[in-house]
């Protein structure tokens, strides 16, 4: 046998392997491109791509052991999901993300498709700036105007406009307002027929309790009615009120706490005078401010430089205080001015 054909024959599949080698490396691409490694597949066998899907498989098995939650860009996310409509199988392919991943990601892309496809091809506003001006001081000087109403206006000047565009443009002026009336609105619009009532506890000399019931009118924050006792029972308070509103003059709401004092005989002589009871909530003091504030200007202006020994002293005292709180004492709440006037101040008004 010769033996230059077994050397010859070594030397030839030598030199294919190494064509076969340079070969693979030109097609091979330097960066991990798609369409690079697609185009590089189309020459490789179907025995070797399937080996090289398992061990790819293997490898994302792996890895997944280790990384719960890889990065994944918008690139990554629109490939995975045109590489999923054309594998049939994609369910039990996908390792990196959820099937339901997948979907949404989907819907996301469809619902930008669609975003596009409608856009308008002009960017021009359909509705004139200034009309859009108009809206907006129609809509910021007129609360009570709905978008029906502006829409009604703008037709008088002839102009034309949706209800659905009028809102929009409602929506960016007006604050949203909340449901029903403040107890300071309902206060500030009845404040000349509420009257509001309280009790203020007081010590003498031997550290004995004395109560003091004061009623005072919102509107001009006069002091309508003082009594002072040790015992303030329901009939005490009761007559009380009945003292406070002689031949009909009362009002329409009369203020109270949740108070045990305020029993049936107060509110038989409160329905026997028309007089409908507003209780305050539970720990708001706030519900009662103007009486609030009354007691602690007591206290602060009065009480508190004053020794009580007896409730006949008490009486006189805070009759004396109450008289000048009217007459004399201006207030914030009314612009200062006083409750009620005497004759010597509305003179001196009268006179500058």
């Amino acid at each position: 046998m010769n033996p230059v054909l077994p050397s010859l024959k070594r030397l030839i599949r030598l030199c294919l392997d190494r064509l076969h080698t340079r070969f693979v490396r030109w097609t091979r691409p330097f960066t991990p491109s798609l369409l690079l490694g697609t185009i590089a597949d189309l020459g490789r066998s179907k025995s070797e791509l399937m080996a090289e899907n398992a061990l790819l498989r293997q490898q994302l098995v792996i890895l997944k052991r280790q990384v719960k939650r890889p990065a994944r860009t918008k690139r990554d996310r629109i490939l995975l999901v045109l590489l999923a409509r054309a594998v049939r199988a994609w369910k039990q392919t996908l390792f990196i993300v959820q099937p339901e991943t997948l979907l949404r990601w989907h819907r996301e892309l469809f619902r930008l498709y669609w975003k596009r496809r409608s856009k308008a091809s002009s960017h021009k506003p359909k509705v004139a700036a200034e009309t859009v001006a108009l809206i907006r001081e129609m809509a910021r000087e007129n609360r009570l105007w709905g978008a029906e109403r502006i829409r009604g206006e703008l037709l008088k000047l002839g102009i034309r406009v949706g209800k659905r565009t009028i809102q929009k443009h409602m929506r960016q002026v007006r604050t949203p307002r909340p449901r029903g009336q403040r107890w300071a609105t309902f206060l500030h619009n009845h404040a000349a027929q509420i009257w509001a009532c309280d009790f203020l506890q007081v010590t003498d000399l031997f550290f004995r309790p004395l109560f003091a019931f004061f009623i005072i009118e919102l509107k001009s924050r006069k002091v309508v009615h003082v009594g002072v006792t040790r015992s303030p029972t329901d009939p005490w308070v009761a007559q009380q009120l009945r003292e406070a509103t002689p031949y009909g003059h009362a009002p329409k709401y009369l203020i109270r706490d949740n108070d045990r004092k305020f029993g049936s005989c107060f509110a038989r002589v409160a329905t026997t005078s028309a007089i409908e009871i507003l209780k305050t909530p539970v720990h708001a003091p706030r519900a009662n401010a103007v009486c609030e504030r009354f007691l602690r200007s007591v206290r602060q202006e009065c009480l508190d430089h004053v020794l009580v020994f007896r409730e006949k002293q008490l009486q006189r005292v805070l009759n004396q205080y109450v008289a000048y709180f009217n007459q004399a004492r201006p207030h914030q709440g009314i612009q200062q001015q006083l409750p009620e006037p005497s004759r010597s101040s509305l003179s001196f008004v009268l006179a500058t």
